[in-house]
């Protein structure tokens, strides 16, 4: 069999492996993948993928790392990393990785939303807000950043931009918007 069959015969053996919910023998097949095709994409994002499923973390990171140096350009796999980063407590290491995200693709909103809770966790709050905006232009109908930011004002000591921020979820998101009055202790009047 050709390297070509073989790589997609093993492809299709994994696939049908995690149908069947059996990811370790999965990896065994993204591994075999990886051998005959050292820097490829799939198999190495699959793994990672696979990994942090399992909850193996750190094996996730790992696979993440070779794959951003074999392939600097994929905004996903720096994406990726960030959050396994974030998720595993090493901020200083996300912050980084989401940058780069966004340097790859500027219009990744998820990868705004991760740098803020990064920037947030660190009480960097001025960088946080910008993230935060420009999260909320790519994605001005989730409540998630618009709670941040909210949030953010808060913690900053701007009530008027909390309560700016509190009376736009209003329009379309009233259970984050009471939420938020809950948790703030800002009263908002409904505005016309």
């Amino acid at each position: 069999m050709s390297a070509f069959l073989g790589y997609w015969y093993l492809k299709l053996q994994a696939l049908v492996l995690l149908v069947f919910g059996r990811r370790q023998a999965a990896l065994v097949k993204f591994d075999q993948m990886r051998v005959l095709r050292p820097g490829e994409r799939y198999a190495l994002a699959s793994r990672a993928h696979v990994l942090a499923q399992e909850g193996d973390k750190h094996g996730a990171i790992d696979a993440l790392q070779q794959l951003t140096i074999l392939h600097p350009d994929n905004a996903a796999a720096w994406f990726n990393l960030a959050y396994m980063l974030e998720d595993t407590g090493r901020h200083a290491e996300a912050e980084p990785a989401f940058r780069r995200a966004l340097d790859v693709e500027p219009k990744m909103d998820r990868a705004w939303y991760g740098l803020a809770l990064v920037l947030i966790r660190e009480r960097r709050f001025d960088e946080a807000v910008q993230a935060l905006k420009r999260n909320t232009e790519l994605q001005p109908m989730s409540p998630f950043g618009w709670y941040q930011l909210a949030r953010v004002h808060v913690d900053r000591q701007d009530p008027d931009e909390a309560v700016k921020v509190i009376r736009h979820l209003k329009r379309f998101e009233p259970k984050v918007a009471a939420q938020l009055e809950r948790e703030t202790g800002l009263s908002v009047a409904q505005s016309s």
